[in-house]
């Protein structure tokens, strides 16, 4: 008898406390658990929840830090709009916001960000970073259309102001961007890097910052894969930059680079004009 009061004891208790823990996880839960890329509401509801919670476990806050920034985006971007991730370099590595500081003060705030197509359903930041999501386009599947835009951001009174913002001309595979220096002019450019599955290589979208870093920058696409290739050049010594865009010949049993051809800057046109065939062009 006492043994089955002892049982019947423990299992109340087991009860109980699976009761507890079930309602405890149920308040620590969204609401919105599945089914968010067809609910703007739900996506935004998500998306300040995660903030919040980042905000109580952050240690140290700064003015404009990155917890601000993408609380900037979900305030005043259209809805489906995302700061976006460097790709992981490994299993063990730690996703990191596409974000630099930049300047005397670290007041200016480069940023990637991905905006959803208006009328799809809404994209998820992990369908659009890395080496996999470089083949977004052959996807037969309804994963929405992103669109990236390299932002610049400026610090003022713990706000932000938009400076400007370009476009970037692809839908998926992100992989980092830094910022770095054109030796022949000494003009800063930001080098956004995509991988590019198809070709086995990757492609770059380098924004130069030829009037200035509050002027819109200037882009110039580069490339390299198992047979193509486009390196940034200076042909003709003006403050624009040119490429060399190299012809592949291809045996079938192996790819040899057997000529280059320049291509130059027309402002006058505004695009990059072929030295051999003036008649082809490209916008970048």
């Amino acid at each position: 008898m006492k043994i089955s009061l002892i049982i019947l004891t423990l299992v109340i208790c087991f009860v109980f406390i699976a009761g507890c823990t079930s309602e405890e996880e149920n308040r620590q839960t969204p609401p919105y658990s599945n089914g968010v890329e067809n609910s703007p509401e739900k996506d935004a509801w998500i998306q300040s929840y995660n903030l919040e919670h980042q905000k109580k476990l952050a240690t140290e806050r700064k003015p404009c830090d990155t917890i601000a920034v993408k609380e900037f985006i979900l305030n005043n971007y259209p809805e489906g709009t995302y700061l976006v991730d460097f790709d992981i370099t490994s299993a063990y590595s730690v996703k990191k916001p596409a974000v630099i500081y930049y300047g005397r003060n670290n007041d200016y705030i480069f940023t990637v960000i991905a905006r959803s197509r208006p009328g799809e359903r809404l994209i998820e930041p992990n369908n659009i970073v890395g080496y996999d999501q470089s083949f977004i386009d052959l996807d037969s599947t309804d994963l929405g259309t992103a669109f990236f835009y390299l932002t610049l951001l400026k610090c003022k009174d713990n706000n932000f102001d938009v400076i400007w913002e370009a476009p970037i001309p692809s839908h998926g595979g992100f992989n980092r961007f830094a910022v770095k220096k054109w030796r022949y002019k000494n003009i800063p450019f930001i080098e956004v890097n995509f991988h590019y599955g198809r070709g086995i290589g990757h492609i770059n979208y380098n924004y130069f910052l030829i009037e200035g870093l509050e002027k819109q920058p200037h882009l110039l696409m580069t490339y390299e894969g198992i047979n193509f290739k486009r390196t940034i050049a200076n042909v003709n010594n003006d403050e624009y930059p040119d490429y060399y865009e190299y012809v592949y010949y291809d045996s079938g049993d192996r790819v040899m680079v057997r000529d280059s051809v320049a291509f130059i800057w027309s402002k006058k046109d505004s695009v990059y004009i072929n030295t051999r065939n003036r008649r082809q062009t490209r916008p970048y």
